[in-house]
């Protein structure tokens, strides 16, 4: 039982990424037909400006079988995909990229490079923007994707990962719905503890810039129907705007169930390092590639502005 409904391409996202300037983005290990495919997808889209990283002669011959001018386009040699990671994340640090994008490399490859150079204060994370045909209404999910079993205190980093991106895309206020099995507290349920944890730090102060609440279980975060029937009083209930999942797992389930059931574009970055980090598969289909790279560059632009606000 797979949706018949073509995905669709995220109308306010690319709006909004459109209108900013295409941000330099470089391409770790660019040397496959797939990876190139979403790196001209979205340069085409005005969205980045590539820079190539990877043996030179492997990417002009996959360049060449989809037909891309590669002529003005910065083209760096590396012999394999670690030494194309170390010299992705090189370019970053001399300010010649404002974004990072997993090429043709196992992501442990690359998350190594960047955990080495580019670590901020923040713990990195993984978010999906998740958008259904005819609808501009965005629901955030993470960590579907890097943190496995996070604790209470990886789970602030995620959570203020997720709300500085909701306040990139013109959200200032997100509601955040922390979720678990339940939307009472159980001692033989981990998650919803945690929840009720984290919502009282959030109280305190711990997160910034967000209304929390937890636990709510899946349908009271996303319906108010549903949480008015249980009678649970909440200002996230129905309202979610970013679902923070209890574990990888479960957060990889709704991600995937919402793309091959629903035709949901989801459009996925890593965030917590310096600059935003552009994770795609295979198998996403080119809408879910070039969303993500407008959630990339609204988001470099957000870093960028924020960092001279600060410097200024």
């Amino acid at each position: 039982m797979l949706s018949n409904t073509p995905t669709e391409y995220p109308g306010l996202l690319l709006e909004k990424a459109k209108a900013l300037p295409a941000i330099p983005t470089v391409i770790a290990n660019a040397v496959n037909e797939v990876t190139l495919t979403s790196a001209k997808l979205a340069a085409e889209a005005g969205l980045i400006s590539p820079i190539l990283v990877g043996n030179i002669a492997q990417i002009t011959d996959a360049a060449a079988k989809l037909e891309w001018d590669l002529n003005g386009i910065p083209l760096v040699d590396a012999e394999d995909e670690t030494q194309a990671a170390q010299r992705a994340v090189e370019l970053v640090i001399q300010g010649e990229a404002a974004s990072l994008m997993k090429g043709h490399l196992h992501t442990d490859t690359l998350l190594r490079a960047v955990i080495g150079s580019l670590r901020t204060a923040s713990r990195l994370s993984h978010v999906f923007h998740m958008t259904l045909p005819g609808s501009d209404k965005a629901l955030c999910i993470t960590d579907a994707v890097i943190n496995v079993a996070p604790t209470v205190i990886d789970k602030i980093h995620i959570a203020q990962n997720a709300i500085n991106l909701m306040h990139a895309l013109g959200n200032p206020k997100p509601h955040m719905a922390i979720l678990s099995g339940t939307e009472e507290v159980s001692r033989s349920m981990q998650s919803s503890v945690d929840a009720a944890e984290l919502t009282k730090l959030a109280k305190m102060g711990a997160l910034r810039g967000a209304i929390v609440d937890g636990p709510l279980a899946f349908d009271n975060a996303v319906s108010l129907e549903a949480a008015n029937i249980k009678g649970i009083d909440s200002p996230v209930a129905g309202n979610a705007d970013i679902l923070l999942v209890p574990n990888l797992e479960s957060g990889n389930f709704l991600f995937k169930q919402m793309v091959y059931f629903m035709s949901a574009t989801a459009a996925g970055i890593i965030l917590g390092a310096k600059v935003p980090i552009i994770l795609t598969s295979r198998a996403d289909p080119p809408e879910a590639r070039v969303a993500s790279c407008a959630l990339a560059s609204i988001y470099a632009h957000y870093l960028a502005n924020k960092d001279h606000s600060v410097a200024c």
